[in-house]
């Protein structure tokens, strides 16, 4: 049957197809990255995408919302529950416009923020000098050591005394040990600080309980809606009661307008997705193959940031391998391995061109893939960095992970629904009688 993308505008059918190949053709390590099930996936392209919902369920600028109302008050629900959290903003468009708003809901621009550095493994927003958050804010960068690629929260509270910022974030993009969010919040109040918590890497692995959750310790939790928690594009905070209305605020109307309901309704699938058991079986795994990877690497005698993985993410130095991290990205990728090159706390360089490559294991878990392909994923990176310039050796590596793909295809559902469960989604009766 011939689809209606496909008839109106065949260029863009056969180029979402040949990224549907790609995709499942290839080893997706970098961090960011994961599959979405059928189901979430059907939500983003609902009908939902014809609603504009400007405003919050029961105070909406526009009539019609009897459903959108629903649907935006069962994301929160979910989510609330699923981080164990007192309040829930669940229409950022980003993790970045999550970010600019928590920081505007709590201080007024030109007050003093305290980030962790984008070399040393920060986000934009956390205040780097090529965001606007460091102009909007006065930014206060901290780092890592960079003899062990830890925080050294002694140095981190001694900044924090000097500069006494009004919002501390916790939290990295390329980090590859537990944060402790408690020691974050011990060093804001020492200070008169607010703490904001950054967890858009490790959301799903927090929800899982494997790794400690800020929300006891911090103020407001920012976090993505993909990565780890394998939702759709998205963003989301979290909070405390009495930062409420203030989040909502600075959400809308502070820096969007209406929400993008598709998403969001994409949003409150992949929060029920989430909150099951398979999924923290899931995120245990991410942890086990990205600990195996690591293992791997460091006999093939990879220089890896902190000397392994905590999380999802891994970080390697290729300075004494003697190949760039750019070229190793473009080599890997060659090899249908994609990963992304990335600054490392050992050679804070240009971050075009670095002396890392940063990889992840959520894509690849969500495939099936354990321990041991993890390992043998390992010994394709090895191969392609030891013969960087041999097109042949490349070229055989891709063809191996080729099949190493096949064995594993992307699985288009995660989860089977319990028809039994009594907390299953059911229409409410408002919504049963808005339709009946």
């Amino acid at each position: 049957m011939v689809t209606a993308l496909e008839q109106y505008d065949p260029q863009i059918y056969e180029l979402i197809r040949q990224e549907e190949v790609r995709q499942s053709g290839s080893v997706r390590l970098i961090p960011s990255e994961n599959y979405v099930s059928k189901a979430v996936m059907q939500a983003s392209g609902s009908c939902l995408t014809n609603r504009y919902s400007e405003g919050y369920p029961g105070k909406r600028y526009y009539e019609g919302q009897q459903v959108t109302d629903l649907i935006e008050r069962l994301a929160q629900e979910r989510a609330k529950k699923l981080f164990k959290a007192d309040h829930a903003n669940v229409q950022p468009y980003s993790g970045s416009i999550a970010n600019w708003a928590a920081y505007l809901a709590l201080v007024e621009p030109g007050s003093t923020i305290m980030g962790l550095s984008l070399p040393y493994g920060g986000h934009l927003t956390h205040g780097w000098k090529v965001s606007v958050t460091s102009r909007i804010f006065n930014s206060v960068q901290y780092t890592v050591n960079p003899e062990t690629g830890r925080f050294d929260y002694n140095q981190i509270e001694e900044l924090a005394k000097k500069h006494r910022p009004k919002i501390i974030i916790s939290g990295a993009t390329a980090y590859p040990r537990e944060i402790d969010f408690e020691i974050f919040g011990q060093i804001a109040k020492k200070v008169g600080a607010y703490h904001v918590s950054d967890i858009a890497h490790i959301a799903g692995l927090v929800v899982a309980g494997i790794h400690k959750s800020p929300i006891p310790y911090a103020d407001i939790v920012s976090t993505t809606t993909h990565k780890t928690l394998r939702g759709p594009r998205g963003g989301m905070l979290l909070c405390k009661a009495e930062h409420a209305e203030k989040v909502d605020r600075a959400v809308f109307p502070g820096l969007q307008g209406g929400p993008h309901m598709h998403t969001l309704t994409a949003i409150a699938v992949a929060m029920a997705e989430a909150d099951t058991p398979e999924f923290v079986n899931y995120a245990k795994q991410i942890v086990k193959n990205s600990r195996a990877m690591a293992e791997k690497l460091l006999e093939y005698g990879f220089n890896l940031v902190s000397g392994g993985t905590d999380n999802h993410l891994i970080l390697m130095d290729l300075q004494n391998k003697n190949v760039p991290g750019k070229k190793a990205a473009k080599a890997l990728d060659r090899a249908r391995i994609v990963t992304n090159y990335n600054t490392t706390p050992m050679n804070p360089a240009h971050p075009f061109n670095p002396t890392g490559v940063r990889i992840g294991t959520p894509a690849i878990t969500t495939r099936g893939m354990k321990e041991d392909q993890a390992r043998q994923i390992a010994s394709f990176i090895n191969r392609v960095i030891e013969n960087i310039d041999n097109e042949s050796v490349i070229e055989e590596v891709a063809k191996e992970v080729l099949l190493l793909c096949s064995q594993f295809p992307v699985p288009e559902h995660f989860i089977i629904p319990n028809k039994s469960n009594p907390d299953a989604i059911q229409p409410s009766d408002t919504l049963t009688r808005y339709l009946f």
